[in-house]
């Protein structure tokens, strides 16, 4: 019976995953995209599982959505198109093959099929902290074009952020994105201009688990 309580930890050390996240994240460089190695899917992990924990969910509920966390973007490995869809049925074999519950399975799928902005919902507190965090990880070390006179819209607006940080008040249950962007590199603007729907997306996520995103901007409060 599929009823193992898997940790992140027995996730990450699948050969399948491994392969998976590092030839997803060579495809999206070979295509141009900013870094989705196993630094983005770590760091997504930890700062979604860090969210429900101070949000007061319960501590296997932090577990799950650090799996989510972790396979996410694994998706990639097939296609950019859609990778929430794909990846969520790779996740789905691998989180299988581990003997993870079939009501576990169906949670961390859900969200992970939920997080690309162009479709995705934050249909459960696991979905909607993935959104968050994943969102979040915007920073210039994700940057791998090297031609800074040819950056496209996309790489200057992520070279211009120097610091972000997902701040989590469980007090006053606020979440807050902290950056703090170098706009001789590029405007404010600039930002909304191509991440106004993740804005959106984070807020609908904050909403469902009960509480209001906020973004700041070089010590402004823009949301």
């Amino acid at each position: 019976m599929k009823d193992k309580k898997i940790t992140v930890e027995e996730v990450k050390r699948l050969p399948l995953v491994q392969a998976f996240i590092e030839t997803g994240n060579k495809n999206l460089g070979a295509m141009g995209y900013t870094e989705h190695s196993f630094r983005h899917a770590g760091l997504v992990s930890s700062i979604a599982s860090n969210i429900l924990e101070r949000l007061g969910y319960p501590p296997r509920d932090s577990e799950l959505v650090a799996i989510a966390g972790y396979l996410h973007d694994m998706g990639n490995v097939i296609t950019r198109y859609n990778h929430g869809q794909s990846g969520a049925y790779l996740a789905l074999k691998a989180l299988e093959e581990l003997g993870m519950s079939w009501e576990e399975i169906a949670l961390i799928i859900g969200a992970i099929g939920n997080h690309e902005e162009e479709y995705g919902q934050p249909v459960s507190n696991i979905a909607a902290a993935l959104i968050l965090a994943d969102k979040s990880d915007v920073h210039s070390s994700r940057v791998r074009n090297q031609d800074v006179v040819n950056f496209d819209i996309h790489d200057r607006v992520n070279f211009a952020v120097k610091h972000s940080f997902l701040r989590v008040d469980s007090a006053k249950r606020v979440i807050t994105l902290e950056l703090t962007v170098d706009t001789e590199v590029s405007g404010v603007m600039e930002y909304f201009e191509i991440f106004l729907s993740r804005m959106v997306m984070c807020r609908r996520a904050a909403a469902v688990l009960d509480s209001q995103f906020s973004l700041t901007i070089n010590e402004t409060k823009l949301l």
